[in-house]
């Protein structure tokens, strides 16, 4: 990670940061990292309860394939990202996590795998051989040497055999994004207003359109399934003895609380201000947006972003509207540094004040492939202000680092942020 500044030029003695005023005692280290914990625990379980309840109206629509239950079920999809998004700070620094996360939030993916697609999509990629395979529409491939009985789709099909099959990245067959895709289709608007339009019919078994809707069927009750599978796995193991609490706690005060400011500000920095946000800016490219079938960017980003804020105020707001708080990072800075955790505080509202700019635009239809486009300059300010927002954050987060004197902490980064001229000459 390349920022502005150095952390040396960053680091300011606690003696200067001091404040003259009576200061509350820091909380325990230990108190803060379980708290951490006992917030990942809500936002898994939310995440698990809007899966079911998405399960639960794609059920409905695919009992009565109508365009109203698909809407349901497209707002469910909405629903539920809500919270997941909101989990995602605790991605990076918690191994056990960052290895789970591509089998339920991988992108982006090459939508040619799982069902049929517009002809300008093409029919080869030098770098998957699956990368029009339709299974779908074919019960048995055999590409590359690799033979594939895709005659029954289950979750085994498609958590064993398809997900990154051929070792490629983009061979995405489950998650959310997989389901997003069988929910909407191709969005084929590009730069312009419009997310996909799937119609429900191909879900229809009595007045089927795309083919094969009897597998279109098998295929998104398999991928919801096996969505609440992992997310079910998650919960567990942030429970009280569950593994990843424990491998947390097992790093000790320090190893901890490297733990949590990696998680923040690996997401601000190089995964969503670079690749999510400012790589799609670069490039005015549609194909690089998160939630690309259903225009849901804006949101995603939103909630990713307050996700971090969660994470340093030790607060989540869960989706029935009660409020889970304790013991945070932010008090326990305060304690020796009230200048950086007010500095931080600051950084994290100014990015979520550009997000809402985001979701603003939104509202209008300037979704976010919408303002990324060639000559909106006015919309690429507004999505240049939230990557801006989120450097500023990351250099508050690494001034909080330099405060607790954590020490081997290495922020994810991206060619985006740091490399530009590469991005744009390849």
């Amino acid at each position: 990670m390349k920022l502005r500044k150095t952390l040396a030029a960053l680091a300011v003695s606690t003696a200067m940061l001091g404040s003259t005023q009576t200061q509350a005692a820091a909380p325990a280290t230990n108190d803060v990292l379980n708290h951490y914990a006992d917030i990942a625990h809500a936002t898994y379980e939310d995440s698990l309860i809007t899966a079911k309840a998405l399960n639960k109206v794609i059920d409905q629509f695919l009992a009565s394939p109508s365009e109203a239950n698909l809407k349901a079920a497209r707002e469910a999809w909405v629903a539920a990202r809500v919270p997941y998004q909101q989990s995602e700070a605790y991605r990076f620094g918690n191994a056990l996590v960052d290895d789970w996360e591509g089998k339920v939030n991988a992108w982006p993916l090459d939508e040619g795998l799982i069902d049929y697609v517009a002809t300008d999509y093409g029919t080869e990629s030098d770098e998957n051989p699956f990368y029009t395979a339709n299974i779908i529409a074919n019960k048995t491939l055999k590409i590359g040497g690799i033979e594939v009985d895709a005659s029954t789709i289950n979750k085994q099909l498609l958590g064993e055999t398809l997900h990154e099959i051929d070792e490629v990245e983009a061979n995405v067959a489950t998650g959310y994004h997989a389901i997003e895709f069988l929910l909407w289709g191709q969005d084929l608007n590009g730069n312009n207003p419009g997310a996909g339009n799937r119609p429900a019919t191909d879900f229809d078994l009595k007045n089927c359109t795309g083919g094969n809707c009897d597998r279109r069927r098998d295929y998104l009750q398999a991928a919801t399934n096996l969505l609440i599978d992992d997310l079910t796995e998650m919960t567990n193991n942030w429970t009280v003895n569950g593994a990843a609490r424990q491998d947390l706690l097992s790093k000790g005060p320090e190893g901890g609380l490297a733990t949590i400011l990696t998680g923040m500000g690996s997401l601000a920095y190089g995964e969503l201000a670079g690749e999510r946000t400012k790589l799609g800016l670069m490039l005015h490219d549609p194909e690089e947006e998160h939630d690309c079938f259903s225009d849901n960017t804006h949101a995603s980003h939103y909630y990713d972003a307050k996700g971090i804020k969660n994470v340093y105020l030790g607060e989540y707001t869960r989706v029935d509207g009660s409020t889970v708080s304790g013991p945070s990072l932010s008090q326990l800075v305060k304690a020796s540094a009230p200048v950086v955790d007010q500095n931080l505080r600051n950084k994290l509202e100014a990015t979520q004040t550009a997000a809402q700019v985001m979701m603003d635009e939104a509202e209008k239809g300037n979704t976010f492939d919408v303002l990324i486009g060639e000559g909106n300059t006015a919309g690429n300010q507004v999505v240049q202000t939230f990557v801006d927002a989120l450097v500023a954050e990351a250099e508050a987060i690494e001034h909080t680092i330099a405060v607790l004197k954590l020490d081997n902490i290495e922020l994810e980064g991206s060619d985006s942020l740091d490399n530009p001229a590469v991005v744009l000459a390849e």
